[in-house]
């Protein structure tokens, strides 16, 4: 039996201290340029606390199942905020990004470690068991740290997109006013009118985009889509969004059909916003010789709207992920560039929509059938 005395990492931690301080807040140092503004103490904020709790846990006794837990970060929340979630509040304040909040971490780990290491060679007994719930507790305390800050980035993001798409509102209103007001005007020669045209045009375009925008921003800020429920005609809609869309794609055949009842409860904006968005995807992505199918069929409880466009299969992996926010699908033979602005939101939007309504939205593709999206919406939304 060794007669060296023993060195608990715990004990090493609480007795270096200030040793490990100091090399966490010159590594912090090197994090520029955020720390180029920082002084000592918000360097080395909540450092201590963090290490002062690590200590207090290495003494505690631990399950393997817990010790699992903790090492893939998923040990049980405290009730009041950590040391290493507040320590990721701070830093988010302070400027630095994701990375550099991590490699805090594992500065501080080979810190601790490797002055541990070179004392207990140069003497010491210890529990090599330390080393295993050291680096739980420090795999822990960057998850807390990286969720927290993630969390905030998001919300901060949203807030700023939501900030954005608002204040974008009143100049793209007066923009389409004014070219609306020149293609009426009677004293105007042809090209100052197609000018004006292309003005409005693009306008409505980049309208839609920011509609698009703020509808994202209020979904992902917990708000959901506002609905405007009142008696409604599925078919007037459809007939409505086809008008306006043929319009402006007068190549384009757009086929409706319909069968059942077509009236009911759903917020009519919200509806042909969703049908704008299936039809406009259809455009862009199905082939142009081939027409674009919209179908409603209308049963006793429910009202199923699709749109089903021939073109490129869309392959099960990329299905799974399609109403996702901002995956834009692009076929392979397709380029990047065949619908400028957009931002990938039209078939998130189009899925918010039918969950509003207390209803659901589904995508499927083949060869045979060609590519379908369905809005299936309880016939007295919500």
């Amino acid at each position: 039996m060794s007669n060296r005395p023993v060195l608990r990492l715990s004990d090493f931690i609480r007795s270096r201290m200030e040793l490990i301080l100091e090399a966490w807040e010159q590594f912090a140092k090197t994090i520029t340029p955020p720390a180029l503004t920082m002084d000592s103490k918000a360097l080395r904020n909540h450092a201590s606390v963090m290490l002062r709790a690590i200590a207090d846990d290495l003494d505690n006794t631990q399950t393997e199942a817990e010790g699992i837990v903790k090492s893939e970060g998923r040990a049980p929340r405290a009730a009041d905020d950590t040391a290493a979630e507040t320590h990721a509040i701070a830093r988010l304040l302070s400027g630095f990004n994701v990375e550099q909040l991590a490699s805090e971490y594992r500065a501080l780990r080979s810190s601790v470690l490797r002055r541990w290491a070179r004392e207990w060679k140069e003497g010491y007994e210890t529990n090599v068991d330390d080393i295993t719930r050291f680096n739980e507790a420090i795999d822990q305390a960057l998850a807390e740290s990286l969720a927290r800050y993630t969390k905030l980035f998001d919300q901060s993001r949203n807030l700023f997109l939501a900030i954005l798409g608002h204040d974008l509102r009143n100049p793209l209103g007066a923009t389409i006013q004014g070219a609306q007001i020149l293609l009426l005007a009677d004293d105007i020669n042809d090209q100052h009118r197609k000018i004006a045209a292309r003005i409005y045009n693009s306008g409505h375009r980049m309208s839609k985009l920011v509609s698009d925008l703020l509808d994202y921003t209020r979904t992902h800020l917990g708000a959901g889509l506002p609905l405007d429920v009142k008696s409604a005609n599925m078919g007037e809609i459809a007939r409505r969004v086809i008008d306006e869309i043929g319009s402006a794609y007068p190549d384009r055949e757009i086929v409706l059909k319909s069968s059942g009842r077509l009236d009911g409860h759903w917020d009519a904006g919200r509806i042909a916003q969703a049908l704008s968005n299936l039809l406009g995807n259809a455009i862009q992505h199905g082939l142009p010789a081939e027409r674009i199918l919209i179908a409603i069929d209308a049963g006793d409880e429910e009202v199923v709207v699709s749109v089903n466009n021939r073109g490129p299969v869309i392959p099960e992996e990329q299905r799974q992920a399609i109403f996702e926010p901002l995956v834009r699908l692009v076929a392979s033979d397709s380029k990047e560039g065949d619908r400028p602005g957009s931002m990938g939101l039209g078939l998130y939007i189009v899925r918010e929509v039918a969950i509003a309504h207390g209803g659901s939205a589904t995508a499927s593709s083949s060869a045979g059938e060609g590519t379908t999206f369905a809005l299936r919406l309880p016939r007295n939304g919500r």
